[in-house]
């Protein structure tokens, strides 16, 4: 059913981006760089951007069926699917190891502290938690520039092209959201850790750890799964602040750049590919959710 609802959801989606774009005041040839007169009556011409607005909600609808994202009316002679095919495996690429990076210290760091309640190790990960969901990208990002890059030299500044380029900018990106999955998920653990099943396991001479890492860690990920579906679909399409931090030529700049000039035609692009990846990483989500608990249908 989820699945089904699919094309509704993006028919709703391009609909109001549509109508909000034409609705606003001024147009996509407005600016100080303007078009040269010529390609400005092409493009009138070819989507009939002068007629009625019905008519330009049809024709764009009818142009999206085919897979036509039309031509940007800002960038010359670049069509949308152009843009995104050359900035969105940057973004997806940053996006990944910054999900990858989330999960993997986010969990371990949780289940870790949750064995050992009001530890020494238990404190330091709540202020380090707090610290980093605290530290916005455009402080944290020179933070690690100047520490790694500048006093140790370990990485580049910024940059695309290797791995190591990669690094910093996905810590960044990932840093917050490690904190808050490690306090998610510590929290569960310890409602799960009071369970009748777990005192079952602990009457049968299990170690602390054996019991965290085996029995409790299965229910307690539960509200890990659903958070991961939104923050998969959120790190998937980066981060305009640490793609301008890190010099990183990803599809932000295009985001923010689309709205700034009025480009309808790349921002509802950019807000199709957002939004399926969106829906199609919540139906992962429950696939993986009815996986761990059988209960749920």
């Amino acid at each position: 059913m989820r699945f089904l609802s699919l094309p509704a959801v993006l028919f709703c989606v391009v609909s109001i981006t549509f109508f909000l774009m034409r609705l606003s005041p001024g147009g996509p040839f407005d600016g100080e760089r303007k078009l040269p007169p010529a390609i400005e009556h092409q493009l009138l011409l070819k989507y009939r951007l002068d007629g009625p607005l019905w008519q330009q909600y049809t024709d764009y609808l009818k142009d999206l069926l085919h897979g036509d994202l039309r031509l940007s009316t800002k960038y010359r002679n670049r069509s949308v699917v152009e843009l995104l095919a050359q900035t969105l495996p940057v973004t997806f690429s940053l996006g990944t190891l910054s999900l990858l990076m989330a999960l993997g210290f986010g969990i371990w760091m949780g289940a870790f502290v949750a064995a050992r309640p009001n530890s020494f190790a238990d404190h330091l990960a709540l202020h380090f938690a707090l610290l980093a969901v605290s530290l916005p990208a455009f402080v944290l990002g020179p933070l690690l520039i100047l520490f790694f890059s500048i006093w140790l030299h370990w990485l580049p500044v910024g940059g695309w092209g290797s791995f190591s380029q990669l690094l910093l900018p996905s810590i960044t990106l990932a840093l917050p959201f490690v904190a808050v999955i490690a306090r998610l998920l510590r929290d569960q653990l310890r409602e799960v850790l009071q369970d009748n099943f777990i005192r079952t396991a602990s009457a049968k001479g299990l170690s602390r750890q054996a019991i965290v890492y085996h029995h409790a860690l299965r229910v307690a990920i539960l509200p890990v799964v659903s958070y991961t579906g939104p923050l998969a679909a959120n790190l998937l399409t980066g981060s305009i602040v640490v793609e301008t931090i890190f010099h990183i030529p990803g599809a932000g700049g295009f985001f923010v750049n689309s709205i700034l000039n009025r480009d309808g035609f790349l921002l509802g692009g950019i807000v199709i590919v957002y939004c399926t990846l969106l829906i199609f990483c919540n139906l992962l989500v429950d696939v993986v959710y009815r996986h761990l608990d059988p209960r749920i249908k």
